[in-house]
């Protein structure tokens, strides 16, 4: 498989695997992962930081780790992007029944964002 393909692939298979556990988290299909996440202390801000920062990693990765000039500090556009989706995500959790706004979680996902986009080529 040559680079240019992983570059699609990978992000947009991630993308569709967080999708599906959002949906799962939506739904209030809370399976067996979710019940051990909870009984790890900060389980579920631990898997906000990894899930959020692999996205930023293999969205920046596709997007060949470009650069976006953002509030004066020059940012990848890939964890700008993937920030962006985490704020909206979090934000509709205040309309669903099943789910609950925490700003921990906003946290989280900044920091897995933050911390795996300093990996570069």
């Amino acid at each position: 498989m040559t680079a240019n393909r992983l570059r699609i692939i990978l992000p947009l298979g991630f993308f569709i695997f967080i999708s599906f556990i959002i949906f799962l988290a939506d739904t209030a299909d809370h399976n067996f992962a979710f019940r051990l996440l909870g009984q790890v202390p900060y389980g579920d801000k631990i898997a906000h930081m990894v899930l959020y920062g692999v996205m930023a990693l293999l969205l920046n990765y596709g997007l060949k780790f470009k650069f976006y000039r953002f509030l004066g500090f020059n940012m990848q556009l890939g964890a700008l992007i993937v920030f962006a989706f985490a704020i909206i995500e979090e934000g509709t959790q205040y309309y669903i029944p099943s789910r609950s706004f925490d700003l921990y979680d906003v946290l989280g996902d900044f920091i897995g964002v933050v911390l795996f986009s300093l990996w570069r080529r």
